[in-house]
């Protein structure tokens, strides 16, 4: 590629950052942009058009592929007890920890995705019998993928970390397919979020946002530790996923309770 024609490729993706920010108000600067312009390079291709700006204004017009985009730059990925050996910590030590403080617990899954790691909080909670005095809310930019979870519908491939007895106990099979147990179901309420726009609730007793943080700036992370630490009540928990640990917890107000589990410190 001449540098002409680079040129002209970073001022066309950056347009296009610029348009989906003012419509949506996604900040795609806020993503690594080596990783993410090659996601949506990809897709505009698959899609037949030639620049961003002809990209942007198909999407606009289009909500099914709209609703692509947004599917293609959330990495809707996500597995059942995915890393079990972390949550059995979650179930053995973090939440034990918790409940000597609160009875009643408030917890947050940022970043949902498709509904993965909200039913496996809830599986936990209903097996250690705190389902029905525990606040579980889930979030995600994507509705397509929150209409996914809502739905609680799965293929086998995304148990296959579940612990067997667990899996008997909260899916039952529909052909090919398995469905979440209506309990976990009606435990969790779902909303639409933009994490690095939308304020955040507060006093939470425990925030899971995992395998996400990734895909984000420096700066985008920094802002997201602060806005997780405002959100959490004194002695509350941060769980991250198994690539995100961090490294200077202290300057957001947390300390390490175990590993990829951070404290609010009181």
């Amino acid at each position: 590629m001449s540098s002409a024609q680079e040129c002209n490729s970073d001022s066309d993706y950056k347009g296009f950052i610029q348009n989906v920010k003012q419509s949506t108000g996604i900040d795609l600067s806020l993503y690594k942009e080596v990783q993410m312009k090659r996601r949506l390079t990809t897709l505009r291709n698959k899609n037949g058009y030639s620049s961003f700006a002809a990209f942007y204004k198909a999407m606009t017009g289009d909500k099914k592929l709209f609703y692509e985009f947004l599917d293609k730059m959330t990495i809707n990925v996500s597995e059942f007890w995915r890393n079990p050996n972390r949550w059995e910590i979650l179930r053995d030590k973090v939440i034990p920890e918790l409940l000597r403080t609160n009875n009643r617990l408030k917890v947050w899954s940022a970043a949902c995705s498709t509904g993965e790691e909200p039913y496996t909080l809830a599986m936990i909670f209903a097996d250690m019998g705190l389902l029905q005095q525990t606040s579980l809310t889930a979030s995600d930019i994507d509705e397509g993928a929150l209409f996914k979870a809502s739905q609680g519908i799965y293929v086998e491939r995304s148990i296959k970390d579940v612990p067997p007895a667990v899996a008997s106990r909260y899916f039952t099979r529909d052909g090919a397919l398995l469905k979440i147990d209506e309990r976990l179901k009606k435990a969790v309420k779902f909303k639409k979020q933009n994490l690095l726009l939308d304020p955040f609730e507060e006093k939470h007793d425990l925030i899971v946002c995992r395998n996400v943080m990734i895909y984000f700036t420096e700066e985008a992370k920094n802002d997201l530790y602060h806005k997780f630490a405002r959100a959490l009540r004194p002695g509350g928990i941060l769980f991250v996923g198994s690539t995100e640990q961090i490294f200077s917890p202290g300057k957001y107000g947390f300390e390490a309770a175990e590993t990829f589990f951070y404290r609010k410190k009181a």
